[in-house]
This record gives C-alpha cells, structure tokens and sequence, in this order.
C-alpha cells in the first residue's frame, strides 16, 4: 500500500493499522497533479468612444491541471474490513499558458489602444482558460482516475474507500505556474 502511493503521488500519508500508526512522515510535496488538459480559449474586446473605436481579438491555449492540495490532512487507514482513504477534494492546480496568438489588435482613429488594454485581455483569457476547467468538471475527473489508479495498485483482501475531506472548491485563487 505505501508503495502504492508513493509510485502515484509522491508522497508517503500517514498509515494507520488497527488504529496503530505504521507511518507518519511528511512530504515536501505541496500538490499532485493528476489530469493535465489542453484548454482552447477566445476572447475579444471592442471599445467604442465617440465614433472610434479599437479592437484586440486572441487566441490561446492552456494546459489545465486538476489535482490534490498535499498541504491538508492526507491519512491512509488499514481496518480488517476495509482500507480508508481520506484526502481533500481535487481541485484546479495550476493554468499554464501554451501559446496566445494575437489574432487583431486595431486601432481607433482617436480611440487608441494602450498597453493596459492587451495586458487587462491576456490576464481575461488565462482566466476564461481556469473557468473553462473548472465548466468542464477537471476536479472531478481528477478524483475518479485517482480511485481507478488507486484501485488498480492497492491489492488487498478490504475494499478500498476513499473520503473526500473538505468540501469542494466552487473558485480557485489564481495560480501562475
């Protein structure tokens, strides 16, 4: 079991057998990402002011990370009828920029654009990337092939359950890798 878990995450949880702790050493690991998907994302911005107007209009793709924050409670507890597994819900580890093409960047004849505006979009266009992950259910897919990696290394005579400790996060903090 403990070989289990080092070999998928990394990090070795605290074990307790029979309501003995067998291991209980921390880890430097602070998340595991468990699913990494590519995220497509467009976005377009147009200012009109007195007849003027200006215009930027991206393209960008993300690599999205789901994952498990290592720095709350991780316990692993072996019972004669079953092996329980509590961690925190998955969640949004990371949003890494691939590649943004600018894809118009006009301006207006008065109506300028700035260095704020193109900053103000890309900084939008990394966000709607993170929300896109968290639309399409990243953290819960994460958990499930969590349980199906764990279920296919863990060979034990209990069934394994694994608890789910927090509640899940609806809005992640902006994370910049």
């Amino acid at each position: 079991m403990r070989s289990a878990f080092i070999e998928i995450a990394h990090l070795q949880p605290r074990i307790t057998v029979n309501n003995r702790t067998v291991v209980d050493e921390a880890t430097p690991t602070a998340e595991l990402a468990i699913l990494r998907k590519q995220l497509k994302v467009k976005r377009e911005f147009l200012h009109t002011w007195a007849g003027s107007s200006k215009r930027i209009k991206l393209s960008g793709t993300f690599i999205a990370k789901a994952g498990f924050n290592l720095r709350q409670d991780v316990a692993v507890d072996v019972r004669p009828d079953q092996i329980l597994i509590q961690l925190p819900h998955a969640e949004i580890v990371g949003v890494e920029e691939k590649n943004v093409d600018v894809l118009a960047l006009e301006n207006g004849l008065w109506n300028r654009l700035s260095g704020a505006d193109l900053q103000n979009e890309l900084a939008q266009l990394s966000e709607m990337a993170r929300r896109q992950a968290f639309e399409t259910d990243l953290p819960g897919e994460a958990e499930q092939e969590l349980q199906r990696q764990l279920r296919k290394r863990i060979r034990a005579r209990q069934p394994l359950k694994l608890v789910f400790t927090n509640t899940p996060q609806i809005e992640s903090p902006a994370v910049k890798q």
